[in-house]
């Protein structure tokens, strides 16, 4: 009897079947996922022509220095700290929350600071926050 000798096919592994299913994931999921339009910011910064002024008896102008202390309505704050700013409005402000609420921020003041003005405003209950600018140079204003 003669026996021949085991001959050893060489493995292949076929990668095309996983591949599909890779591919039928990845499919699944792009339709399946709903995409949030705000997670991106696109950030335009337009130049402030102005509008005309239109007179209001009552406001709260709060000021936001260069070196990040605060104003308000011309009252200068010890320190710079929210629970002092909070006090201030308050008692400026009384129990009416329907005044304007302007931001006057200094163009070097750090972004921090204007955003802790305004988020002690969003806690007090202010609705008509405004941030003041200036017209640039050579700028006629609008009719």
């Amino acid at each position: 009897m003669r026996f021949r000798k085991p001959t050893v096919e060489p493995l292949e592994i076929n990668l095309t079947p996983m591949i599909d299913c890779l591919l039928f994931l990845i499919i699944f999921l792009l339709l399946a996922t709903s995409f949030n339009h705000f997670s991106r910011l696109n950030i335009i910064l337009p130049e402030a022509e102005g509008v005309d002024v239109v007179e209001q008896q009552e406001s709260i102008e709060v000021a936001v220095q260069e070196d990040g202390s605060y104003l308000v309505n011309g009252i200068a704050l010890a320190s710079s700290n929210a629970a002092e700013l909070t006090s201030l409005l308050q008692q400026e402000a009384g129990s009416n929350r329907q005044l304007l609420f302007v931001i006057a921020a200094d163009a070097n003041a750090t972004h921090q600071s204007v955003v802790q003005v305004m988020d002690v405003a969003g806690k007090l209950g202010f609705l008509n926050i405004n941030i003041s600018t200036v017209v640039p140079q050579g700028q006629p204003l609008p009719p």
